[in-house]
């Protein structure tokens, strides 16, 4: 696994009230869920990236109000006419 070091002001971790390694572990779910709304990588990718089970990421986007399932209009109009 690779290793990543960030360097941040000190008083950064007060932002969210975190300690240090919760508060990189608070980067990692939000980066994964911002990617994953943006539809730059997949929701397994996603979860990896956060450092969950694909189903404890499915609830984290449904805490967070983000739909787990992404289907643009063409893509919902060729899933109901394939049925």
């Amino acid at each position: 696994m690779t290793h990543l070091d960030l360097e941040l002001p000190e008083n950064i971790f007060s932002a969210l009230r975190l300690p240090p390694a919760e508060f990189a572990r608070e980067m990692r779910i939000a980066a994964a869920v911002q990617w994953y709304a943006e539809r730059r990588i997949s929701q397994e990718k996603a979860a990896e990236i956060a450092g969950q089970s694909r189903a404890q990421f499915i609830d984290e986007l449904r805490q967070r109000k983000v739909p787990a399932i992404q289907l643009d209009e063409d893509e919902l109009d060729a899933e109901l006419a394939d049925d």
